[in-house]
């Protein structure tokens, strides 16, 4: 009796994950089913479905299952479509009245100068300028939405340089990390966020030499860095250096580039930044 009792329970050890496997199949399935038969899509339940599904069918194998889980991502990801197209264009109307221009397609919109990312899945936006994010994940409300982008558009477009003392800034940035170095690199080109990096702890003030802390740390953000040499170029004040265009490999790392926005989608990556 050992014997068959052993086998009985490696047969057991065996079918059990299989079992558990399926049960959570049919759960998912369950659910999707009652969404499915609904009169019109409910895309966010139906998203939150789709992930449960999708989990549950990746420990299945079962043809049709893949077949069933693959048609109702389609037509989850459509409703979501439908979703983020109905607030662009109640953002899109809200935001005309106010006399601002809005381009692009969901998930992508171009207000100004900034740009608004829609996540109509977790129901949240987040405006960026360029590729330098300005705010957390918000709520998806017209209201919350248009208050942040008048606060960064404020922030943002109405930022004012002084052309001359931040390109002296620059050059001593750049000198700075070229004195760290014991071999000159070619060309004295010198990483682009390094020089930023050096710049912010440039302007430290001695209450923060002294002290060091988050409380006498002076901040300068990267997207204010990034808004400040755009204005630069603007301002014809960028002819006594030089911004080498990223490689591929460079511009798909933060840490070794800068994306400097023209306008809508456009704009060019930038890896590095040479005096004369």
């Amino acid at each position: 009796m050992e014997e068959l009792l052993s086998q009985l329970q490696a047969a057991q050890a065996e079918l059990e994950p299989q079992f558990k496997a399926l049960r959570g199949a049919m759960g998912a399935l369950k659910t999707a089913a009652r969404l499915a038969s609904a009169d019109k899509a409910d895309a966010l339940p139906m998203q939150k479905a789709l992930v449960k599904l999708e989990t549950a069918a990746a420990e299945v194998e079962s043809d049709t299952l893949d077949t069933a889980v693959a048609a109702f991502a389609a037509v989850t990801q459509t409703a979501l479509d439908d979703l983020a197209y109905e607030f662009a264009k109640d953002l899109r109307e809200e935001l005309e009245a106010r006399g601002e221009t809005v381009d692009g397609r969901p998930p992508t919109l171009y207000v100004g100068l900034l740009t608004l990312q829609i996540n109509m899945a977790a129901r949240k936006g987040q405006w960026f300028y360029g590729k330098e994010a300005l705010t957390k994940p918000i709520p998806l409300s017209l209201t919350g939405i248009v208050k942040a982008y008048e606060r960064q558009a404020k922030r943002i477009g109405g930022r004012e340089i002084k052309a001359a003392e931040l390109v002296e800034e620059l050059r001593q940035a750049w000198q700075d990390c070229l004195a760290k170095r014991k071999q000159k690199p070619s060309g004295g080109r010198i990483n682009i966020v390094e020089v930023y990096g050096q710049l912010t702890l440039n302007r430290q003030s001695n209450r923060f030499w002294n002290q060091p802390s988050r409380a006498t740390f002076k901040d300068y953000e990267r997207p204010l860095f990034v808004r400040d040499l755009v204005l630069l170029k603007e301002q014809g004040a960028s002819d006594s250096f030089r911004l080498g265009v990223a490689t591929k490999s460079q511009a798909d790392q933060p840490s070794r580039s800068i994306w400097l926005p023209e306008s809508g989608p456009n704009g060019e990556y930038y890896s590095d930044i040479t005096f004369e």
